[in-house]
Order: C-alpha cells, then structure tokens, then sequence
C-alpha cells in the first residue's frame, strides 16, 4: 500500500496552523475578510516557497513570519494608496463566538480587551498578540519580526501595562471642556 504524498503531508502540515494564523491576521487588521485574504496570501507564499524553508526551521514560526511580512507590506503599499477603513459593525464576533457561552459580564470584558489590543500602537499590539495569544516564546517572538530581544521585552512590557490601563478606564482618551458661550 503507497503512503499519502508530499503534498498531502505538506497541507496537513500547514493546516493545523490556519486558525492561528486568521487569529493573529483578525487581530492585526481588526477586519475578517482582509483577515481571510491575508491568510490566503500567506499560505499561497508558504505553498510556492516551500522549498525554500529550512527542514529544522519550526514551521510556525515561518508561516507567522510569512505573514507579519506580508501584513508590514500591506501597511507600507497602504500608506502610498491612502487608508482603508474597516468595514463597520466587524466587532469580531467570528471569535466572540467562542465566549458563547460565558456570562454576559465575561463577554463585555472580551471586547473591551479587543477594543483596548486595537487601541494599542501596533509595536505593542503584534508582541503581545505573539507572545500572549499565540504562544510564543520571546526569543521566538524576536527572531521572527527581525528585532533584539530586549525590544520584544520592552515593547510586551510597556504594551501589558497599557492594555491594562484601557481596560480599566483609566487611560482613556481625555474629553475635550465645554465652554459656555455668553
């Protein structure tokens, strides 16, 4: 009996790792479709370069790369053509549905948190989507967007502290004063 193919054992490879993948592009674009297309450029990168990725390299961390790389590009063409805005009302429920079945108060918390990890700067919000969400270790974290390791550590520092500050209110944005007009 013949064993599955290269390409079979190549896409079950890379398949366990699309949830992953659409987590971290939905947190980084705060939109489900530009999310999907992301991830889709992705794997078609993976799948073309395959050849390309080094055999003791963890795929994971090539597949995060891949696309952090693909997300600064999309950044920097989007720059030159003018700013997408998202599509309104994309609160990410595609992940909320998750917290179903928790209470109501545990749901509030849930979007709060994501309303806080989008108002982040984006430095901060990419370290702590790795490291926090997707598990990866610091040194990981460092070698896949191209920085020392002491700047991953600064940056999940400083991006903790100010997750919890929107959290807790106490970081928001100031209201502009009413004046009275005589």
């Amino acid at each position: 009996m013949f064993g599955r193919g290269r390409a079979a054992d190549t896409a079950d490879a890379i398949e366990r790792h699309i949830p992953a993948l659409r987590r971290f592009a939905w947190a980084l674009l705060r939109d489900g479709t530009a999310a999907d297309d992301l991830v889709q450029d992705c794997l078609e990168r993976a799948l073309s370069r395959w050849h390309l990725r080094r055999a003791e390299g963890e795929l994971r961390a090539w597949l995060f790369t891949i696309l952090h790389n693909l997300f600064l590009n999309g950044r920097r063409g989007a720059g030159r053509r003018g700013e997408v805005v998202p599509v309104e009302g994309d609160t990410g429920e595609a992940f909320a549905d998750e917290a179903a079945g928790t209470a109501a108060e545990s749901l509030l918390v849930w979007r709060d948190a994501l309303a806080g990890l989008a108002a982040l700067p984006e430095e901060q919000r990419v370290v702590l989507l790795l490291v926090g969400v997707e598990d990866f270790s610091y040194e990981e974290t460092a070698r896949l967007l191209g920085v020392p390791l002491g700047t991953v550590m600064s940056r999940l520092s400083r991006g903790r502290a100010r997750l919890h500050r929107l959290i807790e209110g106490e970081d928001a944005p100031a209201r502009p004063a009413l004046r009275r007009v005589k």
